[in-house]
């Protein structure tokens, strides 16, 4: 009978503490690699994914109404064999063709048919899905291109 209530007692000790460290670790945001200074850079409104918008041909060349995107997750690991999916707002009126999403390998995605010099403001939602993770990045043009981030890390959350 001792047996039955150290069990129980001890079942009842190390299940709340075992749910404690589940909760603690995936509470956890990562850590986020911008790689270039020209481009734009935003972590995902849930922490899940970090979105690169690489639109300027200073550091690299994508082409006219073409970006590249680099999506890592919150491990900082390029995200691939994801699913993409682009929205802005107000529509593209003025687009006869949708945005197309290639994937390139390495956590590159190159976005085609998307007219980047709108005027007035606007917003570009970036939708990433990867198995059961669904997470989405958000930028509002023209203050994404005044508020550029320097290349380095950043965490979920911060004002860096």
């Amino acid at each position: 009978m001792k047996t039955i209530y150290l069990a129980l007692l001890t079942c009842c000790l190390i299940i709340p503490f075992h749910a404690d460290a589940h909760e603690a670790h995936s509470a956890k945001k990562g850590v986020f690699t911008k790689h270039f200074n020209e481009s734009l850079f935003k972590i995902s409104e849930e922490g899940l994914f970090s979105v690169e918008i690489l639109m300027d041909e200073k550091e690299y060349k994508i082409g006219k109404d073409v970006i590249g995107l680099i999506v890592h997750d919150d491990h900082d690991s390029d995200v691939e064999g994801a699913t993409i999916t682009i929205v802005t707002s107000p529509n593209q009126e003025a687009v006869v063709k949708p945005p197309v999403v290639t994937e390139k390998g390495d956590g590159l995605y190159i976005i085609a048919n998307l007219n980047m010099q709108r005027k007035g403001s606007w917003e570009l939602r970036i939708k990433i899905k990867k198995k059961k993770v669904e997470d989405t990045a958000t930028f509002i043009f023209p203050a994404a291109i005044m508020e550029r981030m320097a290349s380095g890390k950043y965490e979920f959350g911060s004002k860096k």
